[in-house]
């Protein structure tokens, strides 16, 4: 019993399994580095946002309404201008990782692979379809995870820095910095990491798949933000003509109330005329909507349905990758 838990067969197989790993990482050591340096330098401008670059915004506000409507004053327009684009272009970078990582993952980390005839190789060196792939998904999982969670948490602390301070800080549910703020970012590129590995595995050529892993992320993207604002219960607040409509957030519908209590939509009007007497039966109005608190309800709701939709992606590869190989090859164990 004793050899044959340490006899050369036994060695063999326990050595082979990180080797796989370790052929990943050096395989794909450029992308490595450089998803390591893009995560360093959007932190170090993030952190920046949240400290200095806030800091000197929220004053340039503060000196600009002490001018009022002085003439001449002075105030630091260049400190609110460089928090506004600074703010953008880490704002863009966070929405853009996912199609990095679904561009890569379709083109180098399989669609290359499968084209150049690697993959196969490896197949007959010991190494069974399936272990390639699931390493392959693994280890990029695991790296994407590990960069972007701390991104997404600088970024919300970023926006916190803004908020109240300085006048031109983006609503929390704008597109891009709700995207950006919050576990979805995770979650998305985790589908976008399995989105382009199903198409590198489906076509089996660089370009296509990449294009392919781009067209699937953008679609999981667009589809999300058209859900966005039904995947939670929302709050709706009822108010006077005078008072206009009542509450600030992510609107999902509002209109107009009627004399019988009724929720109409808000009727249409070119002229004073036209409006007053379009208006004469109404009596208030009506917002349903989204507050600050539903943030991360909604972000922990669509971050739960892109982990799902990833997990399904995932699926599907090792089922193309089944079409691949044949159903005994791909269960075959490791030889040792």
């Amino acid at each position: 019993m004793t050899a044959a838990l340490t006899g050369p067969a036994a060695v063999r197989r326990d050595a082979g399994k990180p080797r796989l790993t370790r052929w990943v990482l050096r395989l794909h050591r450029p992308a490595l580095y450089a998803w390591a340096g893009l995560v360093i330098a959007v932190a170090a401008l993030l952190l920046a946002l949240r400290g200095p670059l806030a800091d000197a915004a929220a004053e340039g506000w503060r000196q600009y309404d002490a001018c009022a409507d002085t003439v001449g004053c002075a105030y630091d327009q260049d400190a609110i201008l460089r928090y506004k684009d600074y703010y953008s272009y880490a704002t863009a970078a966070l929405n853009l990782l996912p199609l990095l990582v679904a561009g890569w993952a379709g083109a180098a980390l399989v669609g290359r692979e499968l084209e150049s005839g690697t993959a196969r190789l490896a197949w007959t060196q010991g190494t069974s379809p399936a272990r390639w792939l699931a390493v392959r998904l693994a280890v990029p999982a695991i790296a994407v995870t590990a960069g972007a969670t701390p991104l997404f948490l600088l970024h919300d602390l970023a926006w916190k820095a803004g908020r109240g301070r300085v006048d031109t800080a983006k609503e929390w549910y704008d597109r891009f910095t709700f995207f950006a703020s919050g576990p979805t970012t995770v979650a998305l590129a985790l589908a976008a990491l399995a989105a382009g590995t199903l198409a590198g595995l489906v076509l089996r050529r660089t370009l296509p798949a990449l294009l392919a892993g781009l067209a699937v992320t953008a679609l999981l993207r667009g589809a999300a933000e058209a859900a966005l604002p039904h995947l939670w219960p929302a709050v709706t607040r009822v108010s006077t003509m005078d008072q206009g409509f009542v509450g600030s957030g992510l609107v999902v519908d509002q209109g107009m109330i009627s004399r019988t209590g009724a929720h109409v939509p808000v009727p249409p009007c070119d002229s004073t005329a036209a409006c007053e007497a379009a208006y004469a039966g109404l009596t208030g109005h009506w917002n349903t909507y989204h507050p600050y608190s539903h943030h991360w309800p909604l972000q922990l709701t669509a971050g739960a349905l892109y982990l799902a939709v990833a997990g399904l992606l995932a699926l599907g590869s090792f089922l193309a990758l089944r079409r691949i190989t044949g159903p005994a090859r791909t269960a075959r164990k490791d030889a040792a």
